[in-house]
């Protein structure tokens, strides 16, 4: 099965210092490590972007790329993981009034009169729109540690030495636009137009955040570090479905409030990864 992976991990954006992470480019190297040791990756197979190399413009021209290539019959296995901040914009494509689109964050994050800047904003319409194209032979697995929408830090959080990936829109009149509105996510994206046969790994419920974390004396995003866990512990022997089970037990332990989600097919739970 030829492979081809992008690993994205972001601390860093350029235009807002006081927003960084701490874990973000440790779950990178994490994702890169477990595809290499676990799941067959080589080291041409793997492109991995952190902080000023994570772009909109690289992550986009390096996610077509991988498309492109599955639609020419060169890869059967695609792999994309981003870990950043998670905010929201105003639906974008109109399609549905009383939704606010996710979106993701690049480094070069930036704000465009009162909303974020289209050129440096990642959307899930846009991640969908090119996800779809993927015929239905190829395998996807997304794992976004983002968060969908942030209520901002529990006091247990200030304890734990812990930070949610999510930046509110830039303004009050962009957040007064999303407020209230639900948030749909990609996995919603990929199904409203039938895009059934990809994975997506989130690392809490839409309405959550997720942690930005200091794990056994070094930081990573709470999903991210979790999965590698029992994917390493597990030698990657358990199912789609008793890996999340664990990671939910793990993230239960550390007194995590964020519920990780999976999405996909049925017949796909019961299967190893990969």
């Amino acid at each position: 099965m030829a492979k081809q992976a992008l690993c994205v991990g972001i601390n860093n954006f350029k235009n807002y210092p006081s927003a960084a992470l701490q874990g973000c480019v440790n779950d990178a190297d994490d994702m890169q490590s477990l595809l290499k040791n676990l799941l067959g990756f080589q080291d041409t197979d793997i492109v991995k972007l952190t902080d000023t190399k994570a772009t909109k413009t690289n992550i986009i021209k390096n996610l077509k790329e991988m498309v492109e290539g599955a639609k020419n019959g060169k890869y059967s296995y695609l792999v994309f993981s981003m870990s950043s901040h998670g905010t929201q914009v105003p639906d974008l494509s109109g399609d549905e009034p009383d939704r606010a689109d996710e979106a993701f964050c690049p480094y070069d994050l930036a704000q465009k009169g009162d909303v974020w800047d289209p050129k440096h904003i990642i959307t899930d319409d846009e991640l969908r729109d090119l996800f779809i194209q993927l015929p239905k032979d190829v395998l996807l697995e997304v794992y976004l540690d983002t968060c969908h929408s942030g209520t901002g830090l529990k006091a247990i959080d200030f304890l734990l030495d812990r930070k949610p990936r999510y930046l509110p829109p830039p303004s009050m009149e962009a957040f007064l636009k999303v407020d209230g509105k639900r948030p749909r996510g990609l996995n919603k994206a990929l199904m409203e137009k039938g895009i059934t046969h990809h994975i997506l790994w989130a690392a809490c419920r839409a309405d959550q955040t997720s942690a930005d974390a200091s794990i056994n004396g070094g930081w990573h995003g709470a999903f991210t570090y979790y999965f590698c866990k029992e994917m390493v512990s597990s030698k990657n022997k358990l199912s789609h479905s008793a890996i999340l089970e664990k990671i939910r037990k793990d993230l239960r332990a550390g007194n995590y409030t964020q519920i990780p989600q999976l999405e996909c097919e049925a017949t796909v739970r019961d299967k190893t990864i990969g």
